[in-house]
């Protein structure tokens, strides 16, 4: 803690790094989980594929990623761009399962409401069944926010790694300070972005969280709450 406290300078550096590295991963992978889920999430052949490929991907230990990929980009060991490329894989790998089922919870009733009216599959993919996808959509994102702050960690092996420099340094010092100093870190950066999506979820999502009110007629109690514990009480007055 004493190493925290007296490098605040060297800490907001890294942090900094570490959300660059975080952050970016998960846009872009939620990006191309949405492209796949909206536009083959009908097709069954097509997702079993998806998914089974999504599952093969986040088996790759994120080390052996890390090594493996300049000599496939033909980027240098120590370029960043190797542990965006890699963390987005990841991303993509865990929000595609999400995106898939987060679709699928739509009601069907509402489907078929919105194809009455004359929605074509693209628009209503678009405009009904993803905003009603909000919810699920938001759980997995903070599993994959979470999850990449870890990760970003391991990139300190190969020097780039944000606050994950302060374990391989500290272990190479013999310095615990510096150590915690790195968990503590994450571990606020973590809490912190999940929070930020829970609240981004809940504030785009206002249908899901308002208090159901039925004026009652004259006379009678207002109910509020389940529309239907309400049809019971008014039809148990009759």
């Amino acid at each position: 803690m004493n190493w925290l406290l007296a490098n605040p300078d060297r800490v907001r550096e890294l942090t900094v790094e570490h959300l660059y590295l975080s952050i970016i991963p998960v846009v872009a992978g939620l990006i191309i989980a949405l492209a796949l889920g909206l536009v083959f999430g009908n097709r069954r052949r097509a997702r079993n594929i998806i998914t089974t490929a999504a599952s093969a991907v986040f088996t790759i230990p994120s080390l052996a990623l890390f090594v493996v990929l300049p000599s496939i980009l033909g980027t240098q060991i120590l370029d960043p761009v190797n542990v965006l490329v890699a963390l987005s894989m990841y991303s993509a790998a865990l929000l595609v399962r999400t995106v898939f089922d987060a679709l699928d919870a739509v009601p069907a009733q509402v489907l078929s409401a919105a194809e009455a009216i004359g929605y074509s599959p693209a628009r209503r993919r678009l405009l009904v069944d993803l905003p009603l996808a909000i919810a699920p959509l938001a759980a997995g994102l903070r599993v994959a926010a979470v999850t990449n702050v870890s990760l970003v960690s391991v990139g300190a092996v190969i020097g780039i790694g944000g606050l994950g420099q302060l374990f391989t340094s500290g272990y190479q010092r013999d310095y615990p300070d510096q150590i915690l100093a790195g968990i503590i870190m994450i571990l606020l950066l973590a809490f912190v972005l999940d929070r930020l999506i829970a609240v981004a979820g809940r504030v785009m999502t206002p249908w899901l969280h308002v208090s159901l009110k039925i004026v009652a007629p004259a006379g009678t109690e207002p109910a509020t709450g389940n529309p239907a514990s309400a049809a019971s009480q008014s039809g148990g007055g009759k």
